[in-house]
């Protein structure tokens, strides 16, 4: 499941949104479930730490670009 830069900046924002808030929800029960059982593929966490990360860059590149061309009026 995780993505590569270029694939998330295909995106649209909305979706981008969303899919921040499943991982987040995703990374939260994982974590859960690793206090209180095995988990059976711990390399989910990193894998979606990583996307979490990417998601924001390109939210936050978009923030930053609708900004400079907000001002330059």
């Amino acid at each position: 499941m995780s993505k590569a830069i270029g694939e998330i900046r295909g995106v649209d924002s909305r979706e981008l949104q969303g899919k921040l808030a499943e991982l987040r929800k995703e990374k939260f029960q994982l974590r859960f479930h690793g206090a209180t059982e095995q988990v059976a593929r711990t390399s989910r966490h990193r894998e979606i730490r990583r996307t979490i990360a990417r998601i924001m860059t390109v939210l936050c590149e978009r923030d930053q670009t609708a900004g400079k061309a907000g001002g330059k009026e």
